[in-house]
């Protein structure tokens, strides 16, 4: 039994591959219509979650499959104290597979342990989202035809952004890639990141606080929001939330094919005048993660 906690639980091989199933699955939509007839999945969100639990929804019912869980820990037992491990082992009796957020860091590796059946980690705190990161990959991989020989300009929050870790993590395995780490001071990327990442993978990455810097070097634009459910200090979060705001000013030096990402939600750091622009991709980008989660999906339940 297969689950996903950490995008390093893929091989590349198997990560193209699943990139592959979900192109195939855009192509033919019909052809995995009843692929997971009779299959049940379980949604476990012990934090708030839009686009992921609804794309999981809707990726399990576009396979033919069923849908149960909650959306909000209030909703489950764990309002009256059960374990992780207990919901978990009690979940686990009424579904085929398991997709879970949780706001603290390693729950789904813990709940992982206590599982019969496949766990896939739908976000735990600021560390791991491996889904939207394969997410992003569909996204470049059908937006760019590539994914390496790429300079990927990352924007905002990456200190907590947990999509950002795990897309460094990702990206550092494919040829030549550069990283230019745009943030305040306050929100860098963290250490280990860039030792057991970008260091030990002898990554070109540079540090700015400033986005329109390497502007025209970029192939990629990866912004992000700066997360108020991260922030101890609430005067510290109003502080730096404006801190970036992409408008279309700021993109007059920017190659024409350049590809903006964001994993969504967007407060105000992507400003609506850019929506319109044909280089806006965070849109398609949230469709995409559908289809990339139908081919994880049929993967961890080993249906072809």
């Amino acid at each position: 039994m297969r689950n996903l906690i950490d995008i390093k639980d893929l091989s590349v091989e198997e990560i193209n591959n699943l990139i592959e199933v979900a192109k195939d699955i855009i192509a033919n939509r019909e052809k995995y219509s009843h692929k997971c007839d009779g299959k049940k999945l379980a949604t476990l969100f012990f934090e708030p979650s839009t686009r992921t639990r609804l794309s999981f929804e809707a990726a399990m019912m576009e396979l033919g499959g069923k849908v149960l869980g909650f959306s909000e820990a209030s909703s489950s037992s764990v309002s009256k104290g059960e374990s992780v491990a207990d919901t978990i082992r009690v979940v686990g009796c009424y579904s085929d597979i398991i997709v879970m957020r949780h706001p603290k860091e390693g729950a789904p590796f813990v709940a992982a342990q206590k599982s019969t059946v496949p766990i896939i980690n739908a976000g735990d705190g600021g560390h791991n989202h491996p889904t939207q990161t394969l997410t992003d990959l569909l996204t470049i991989q059908c937006e760019k035809n590539r994914l390496d020989n790429l300079t990927i300009g990352l924007c905002g929050d990456l200190k907590f952004g947990r999509t950002v870790h795990s897309l460094i993590t990702a990206m550092s395995r494919y040829k030549n890639i550069k990283f230019v780490l745009i943030s305040p001071k306050e929100l860098t990327i963290p250490e280990y990141i860039k030792k057991e990442v970008l260091d030990k993978n002898n990554i070109q990455y540079c540090e700015t606080n400033d986005i329109e810097e390497y502007m025209g070097e970029l192939d990629i634009l990866y912004m992000t929001r700066v997360q108020k459910e991260r922030f101890f200090n609430e005067a510290d979060y109003i502080r730096l939330k404006d801190y970036y705001i992409l408008n279309k000013e700021k993109l007059e030096k920017a190659k024409q094919d350049l590809c903006i990402m964001h994993p969504l939600p967007r407060v105000n750091e992507i400003s609506t005048d850019v929506d319109d622009d044909k280089r806006a991709c965070y849109f398609k980008q949230a469709e995409y993660g559908k289809f990339i989660r139908m081919a994880l999906i049929l993967k961890l339940l080993e249906i072809n």
